[in-house]
């Protein structure tokens, strides 16, 4: 299905300035600030049709019934925000599904750990993107830490996807969250969905986070599980704890220098979510990491060229070992070499498919 800004520019009327999208176009065009729920909450419509044969106004309508209501949870942190402010760029209705009172209309209020859940106020929606989860490697993995890390993903997905499977008025589609730590080490072995899980912490608690979601596909929702790797972005842990080190010119690999590290771009992340939404055909696994994983040396020289300092000194494991425990530091710094084939096979067009110039974008550091 092509994009609705491609397939406006087919249209002999359509004349877009730089920047523009479909929907600011027909606003421009018609001045038209409100879209009634009743068009594009539910019906949907193909896009790959003879623009030519339709007035503008005709259009309008079309691009009304592709809106999507998208419930979105962990909408508080770097990706579910981010996801959330694209999401309105675009012209669809992101509603945030918050652990606290909500505070308008775009909010509805949950409590995972008490399981409570209005599943009234779930119908409607177009699609729900479950993103909640405590930081993996935000502290120590004691024992009361990784039974924490365990109950906000596996029970919040359970209750989620249970309410989902019973409402009269299902989504679409139902975008759970998961990660690459489901792999494990893998050394120098390329490793695509189709591979087996790890035996580890990580890629168990990996196994029953997705396993958690079963209700909302056995109920026929689409149910995709978003295996994120690393997020590159100046805000995102991963780099925002080195970045201080690194500009003092004290930068250095953490771990052996051959391990791999499988990354991808805050902007290709929230991209290919908004993609996945939009692409019936896919469900299941989906690896969201870019197509080309570096080394760790590759990704600490990389990094020291970008910021234009030196990268001279590794940094002995102790250090970290210290701060954050042995068990913590080791899933962090295991060789996973991941490909995403599902995005490649139907064709998802990375912005940032080579590390460098996702490392400079994120940065502000032109070459």
């Amino acid at each position: 299905m092509p994009s609705i800004e491609m397939a406006f520019a087919q249209h002999p009327s359509a004349s877009f300035s730089s920047g523009e999208n479909a929907y600011l176009y027909l606003d421009r065009q018609l001045d038209v600030r409100r879209r009634d729920e009743q068009i594009h909450r539910r019906v949907r419509m193909p896009i790959d049709i003879e623009i030519g044969n339709y007035s503008v106004g005709e259009l309008k309508v079309m691009v009304l019934l592709m809106v999507m209501r998208v419930l979105v949870t962990g909408a508080s942190g770097l990706i579910g925000s981010t996801l959330c402010e694209k999401l309105r760029e675009t012209g669809h209705e992101p509603v945030r599904l918050v652990r606290r009172e909500a505070k308008g209309a775009d909010e509805i209020s949950w409590n995972p750990a008490g399981e409570t859940l209005d599943s009234q106020a779930l119908e409607g929606f177009d699609a729900v993107v479950h993103l909640a989860g405590a930081g993996i490697g935000d502290k120590r993995w004691s024992e009361t830490r990784k039974r924490e890390l365990a109950d906000s993903r596996i029970r919040s997905t359970h209750l989620l996807a249970t309410a989902l499977a019973g409402l009269r008025e299902p989504p679409k589609a139902f975008l759970s969250g998961s990660a690459i730590g489901i792999y494990g080490e893998t050394g120098d072995r390329v490793v695509d969905e189709a591979a087996a899980a790890a035996d580890d912490f990580l890629a168990d608690l990996c196994q029953q986070w997705e396993a958690a979601a079963t209700p909302a596909a056995e109920a026929g929702i689409r149910t995709v599980l978003l295996r994120t790797g690393i997020v590159i972005d100046s805000k995102a842990p991963f780099l925002k704890r080195q970045l201080p080190l690194f500009k003092l010119g004290l930068g250095g690999r953490l771990g052996s220098k051959d391990r791999w590290v499988s990354w991808i771009s805050l902007e290709d992340e929230v991209a290919a979510i908004i993609w996945l939404l939009q692409h019936e055909d896919i469900s299941g696994p989906v690896n969201l990491t870019a197509p080309n994983p570096v080394t760790n040396q590759e990704f600490t020289k990389t990094l020291g060229r970008v910021l234009r300092r030196p990268t001279l000194l590794p940094v002995p494991k102790l250090l970290p070992s210290l701060l954050l425990g042995r068990e913590l530091v080791n899933a962090l710094t295991e060789s996973t070499r991941v490909v995403p084939q599902a995005l490649t096979d139907h064709n998802y067009p990375f912005t940032h498919p080579h590390l460098e110039p996702a490392l400079r974008a994120t940065l502000n550091r032109p070459a």
